[in-house]
């Protein structure tokens, strides 16, 4: 048996190890039933991790300054600014983005916009969170780290954001800067604390829809890919890889993430064009490794525990041969996927996902 982060570091090293690695990623409402059906307390993420065999965990160094933004009554509020607003649903509810504070501003207002303070961190308390699980892949970072439409968007509307990029508009270019030089200092405040401890940098950018790209190659590359490259360069030099999140079609972009230096890529939706596994696999198998492609609207969400198994089945035989894969939902397992169903994805995944 190899430790965890033993396991993933073969895996991304395009080598097949004694089983793909395991990630779990969940909405409340799902991630609630799951510890339930294992009788584990609702604030216990280590033990629901352990029991699901999964070999990643994430750190951060969490806020500790002042509050930067006022309460606003129905609305929960993040040291950035970000407004969210509940939603509910038939199978529960989630906080949804609104008001964007931020989408008629101006330069001036945008550069007296309250940001958190990298001084503002506790970066001591990441080697407590390493510590706690030694033999795990250790990752830092999440979709959202580096990310420019979707949470400058956040602040300041997707439309406005979109033309925005297109026409070079200078206050969401600040927006983007100062949050995007905030979030690069803070992770290698982070990196510098753990020395040498964790494993990856973890980073994203929605790139695609369903049918195809989201933006032009030549906005990607002008407008988001530099950016990005500032992540890219920081994990470089402490000698750690880097996965790269995005949504929908972006098969679009992989040659442009190879280049820049990115060897994992996540989510890696079945459904959306030319994200098939089967297509990814022989045309970037040698090139990338992949995290994710357990569709959270596909059978997971919308069958039953036997079609469940078989879709499962089919994406471990495509994605295994040669290493190159670790088993993760596309995105947060959602609240209308049924608990067996979710419980019957890693029991496959551990017994399917064995190498022999």
């Amino acid at each position: 048996m190899m430790t965890s982060k033993e396991r993933v570091k073969r895996t991304y090293s395009h080598q097949e190890a004694d089983r793909i690695p395991i990630d779990y990623l969940a909405n409340p409402g799902i991630d609630l039933r799951m510890k339930q059906h294992f009788q584990i307390a609702e604030n216990d993420d280590e033990s629901l991790l352990q029991q699901l065999n999964v070999d990643f965990r994430n750190v951060e160094a969490p806020y500790v300054g002042p509050q930067l933004h006022p309460d606003i009554e129905n609305r929960k509020i993040d040291m950035w600014g970000i407004r969210k607003t509940w939603i509910e649903n038939k199978s529960g509810g989630y906080w949804d983005y609104c008001d964007f504070p931020l989408q008629d501003a101006t330069v001036d207002e945008i550069k007296a916009w309250p940001m958190p303070d990298p001084d503002n961190f506790n970066y001591d308390i990441i080697l407590e969170q390493i510590s706690q699980s030694p033999d795990s892949y250790i990752t830092i970072g999440h979709p959202g780290m580096g990310d420019l439409i979707n949470t400058t968007s956040m602040l300041r509307n997707m439309e406005i954001v979109l033309m925005d990029l297109a026409t070079e508009e200078p206050e969401t270019q600040l927006l983007i800067e100062r949050r995007i030089s905030i979030q690069v200092e803070i992770l290698k405040r982070s990196l510098q604390k753990a020395n040498g401890t964790i494993d990856l940098l973890w980073i994203g950018e929605d790139l695609g829809t369903q049918i195809g790209p989201m933006v032009s190659v030549d906005m990607f590359r002008s407008q988001i890919r530099p950016h990005l490259q500032k992540f890219v360069d920081l994990a470089q030099s402490f000698n750690i890889p880097v996965m790269m999140h995005s949504c929908g079609s972006s098969s679009w972009s992989f040659n442009d993430l190879i280049d820049m230096g990115i060897t994992v890529v996540d989510t890696l939706q079945p459904e959306a064009t030319n994200m098939e596994p089967a297509y990814l696999k022989k045309t970037f198998g040698d090139r990338l490794s992949f995290h994710g492609c357990i569709s959270t609207a596909g059978a997971v969400a919308y069958s039953g525990v036997e079609e469940t198994v078989a879709d499962i089945e089919q994406i471990l035989d495509i994605m295994m041969p040669g290493g190159g894969y670790a088993f993760s939902p596309t995105h947060m397992l959602q609240d209308n996927s049924p608990t067996e169903n979710v419980l019957a994805m890693y029991e496959t995944a551990l017994n399917k996902g064995t190498y022999h």
